[in-house]
């Protein structure tokens, strides 16, 4: 027996514990991830008693943060990142503007100086990959408009952090010293050509991987899989995942999580994309755990007791400043009160690049190490509140249109894509395909029913593809379908099949219960994830439930075509 093991102790030690203590928390009725985020502190430098490898289970948490932007690049193609562009760029750089000065607002009232503030807020702008994937996933969120741009943000989000981080050294003295000052042609020469060769580094790596990767993957996931062997297949898929995410932090200076991200996304364009996610999920699962520890092992919890009112303000700036933030941005974009409160729930957080910039900021003598421990607080808090925010998202938007005029005039009032146009032929308004959801599933149905001469009306959360669509000729409604009033403008009364190709059954149960009432006799389509959702779904007397993704297309399109089109 070897005698010095720091590996295999910390996973023991780190896994085991997060087992006995998630399940404590679940039968609390709390989440799982509380428990995690304990043991980690258990086993952390802070607590007496067994001290885990910290810096070896920050690697094994940063292959988890790996694994799951892999996962998720494999339901996200570059289409999905485009269609919320118009969304994502504006909104995710005026939230990290706006969360960055309140960081800095509240490091001046603190006496700290301009270089310390300015780390400490934008290490509060920057949301969490892990609990926003996590979470979205275990909504079956992912593959929604509210998924797409929760996670286009958080793409532009994790671009400015990696310009910051590359930044940040070269403005150490300027920003740590008062005395310097950033004057001078060479200083600022430097400067822009540091911040253009980042970008265009970026930008060659994402060229390359989605053009020339995009043919090379998944040709070499087809070799693989024609073997036979489903371990060769997993070992390829991991292998693209951790080794392409290497190859963009080594030699591109991208994060590991963008690097992964895009893997995902080249590997997308393969027809085993789902099965290539479906063997990465048990490690993406595990590795995430490890994630959750190892932050946990990072907190001091003496600064609860130190400095409370700090610890307060923190965790105010990321879990109610940044969401307030984030809800009336995207209603300012015409988003529908469901998309504005669910993004903001799953962005209401810091994780790790929060934890980098800390320690880079700290290790340049620009942030205090006291600014660290209060970035870890405010992690810790965060992450341990947002299932409850998510949680609160249905009520709080119950509780908002009901006694909000303006949140309800903000959300469709003189929008004119709300409405149908009066130049709509009736004859295509009646015994039509309704289509909830236009993403990779709704199109392929959408465009199918369109060949075959059967009418179609769709109704989208994202306005842009509302607008495409419309300027093809197929009438289009933006909203939230588990409206009443966007199903009445998408005449679901006069409507043949409601075909609901959005993965959320909790939605999918008020479109149900609002088409029967609106037309009891309607044939409805519906889409699942489980096993569990189909159950739930038949319960409410839906016949046709389907589930996966290019299989599912499949099954809806024949049933239509059996019933409308023989």
């Amino acid at each position: 027996m070897p005698h010095s093991v720091p590996l295999i102790t910390t996973i023991a030690a780190a896994l085991g514990l997060a087992l006995a203590l998630g399940f404590i928390a679940v039968r609390l009725r709390l989440p799982a991830l509380v428990g995690y985020l304990i043991a980690g502190i258990i086993i952390g430098p802070a607590t007496p008693g067994f001290v885990a490898d910290l810096e070896l289970a920050q690697q094994l948490a940063e292959i988890g943060v790996m694994l799951l932007m892999f996962g998720v690049g494999l339901h996200f193609s570059f289409d999905d990142l485009l269609a919320v562009r118009k969304t994502a760029l504006p909104g995710a750089l005026v939230r990290i503007v706006a969360a960055t000065l309140m960081g800095l607002l509240a490091a001046t009232l603190w006496g700290w100086d301009i270089g310390a503030g300015l780390v400490f807020g934008l290490a509060l702008s920057v949301a969490s990959t892990v609990v926003l994937l996590r979470a979205l996933e275990g909504r079956g969120l992912l593959v929604s408009i509210n998924g797409h741009i929760a996670i286009g943000w958080l793409v532009v989000e994790d671009l400015v952090m990696v310009l910051a981080l590359v930044l940040l050294p070269p403005l150490a003295d300027w920003l740590g010293e008062p005395g310097h000052s950033l004057s001078g042609t060479a200083t600022v020469l430097d400067l822009l050509v540091t911040f253009g060769i980042t970008l265009g580094k970026i930008a060659l790596f994402a060229a390359l991987m989605l053009v020339g990767g995009g043919r090379f993957f998944p040709w070499l996931l087809w070799q693989v899989a024609r073997t036979g062997s489903r371990e060769l297949f997993t070992l390829c898929v991991i292998s693209a995942a951790v080794g392409i995410a290497y190859l963009a932090a080594a030699i591109f200076g991208a994060s590991f999580a963008l690097g992964a991200f895009l893997a995902g996304m080249v590997l997308n364009k393969s027809a085993l994309s789902h099965r290539a996610a479906e063997e990465s999920l048990p490690l993406r699962e595990a590795f995430s755990v490890l994630f959750f520890v190892s932050v946990g092992m990072l907190f001091d919890p003496a600064i609860l007791l130190q400095e409370p009112l700090r610890v307060l303000a923190v965790v105010a700036i990321i879990v109610l400043g940044k969401t307030l933030i984030t809800f009336m941005l995207l209603l300012g974009f015409r988003y529908p009160l469901n998309t504005a409160l669910t993004v903001s729930a799953g962005l209401a957080q810091i994780g790790e690049f929060s934890f980098i910039l800390a320690s880079l900021g700290v290790t340049l003598g620009i942030l205090p190490t006291e600014g660290q421990h209060l970035i870890l607080a405010g992690a810790i808090i965060s992450i341990a509140l947002n299932p409850l925010l998510f949680h609160a998202v249905e009520p709080l938007r119950t509780w908002i249109r009901s006694r909000s005029s303006i949140a309800r005039a903000m959300e469709r009032s003189d929008d004119p894509l709300a409405e149908l146009p009066m130049t709509v032929d009736l004859n295509k308004l009646t015994g039509h395909v309704l289509l909830v959801g236009y993403g990779r599933v709704g199109s392929r149905l959408g465009d199918a029913l369109t060949a075959k001469g059967i009418p179609i009306v769709v109704t989208e959360q994202n306005r842009d593809l509302v607008a495409k669509l419309r300027a093809q000729g197929t009438p289009a409604v933006s909203g939230d379908a588990s409206e009443p009033a966007v199903l009445i403008q998408a005449h679901v009364a006069r409507a043949g099949i409601l075909a609901i190709t959005v993965p959320d059954t909790l939605r999918s149960r008020k479109m149900v219960e609002i088409a029967r009432a609106l037309k009891p006799d309607i044939e409805i389509l519906a889409r699942a994830h489980s096993d569990e959702e189909v159950d739930l779904l038949k319960k409410d007397g839906i016949g046709n439930v389907f589930m996966g993704e290019h299989e599912l297309a499949r099954s809806m399109i024949r049933h239509v075509f059996e019933r409308l089109a023989p």
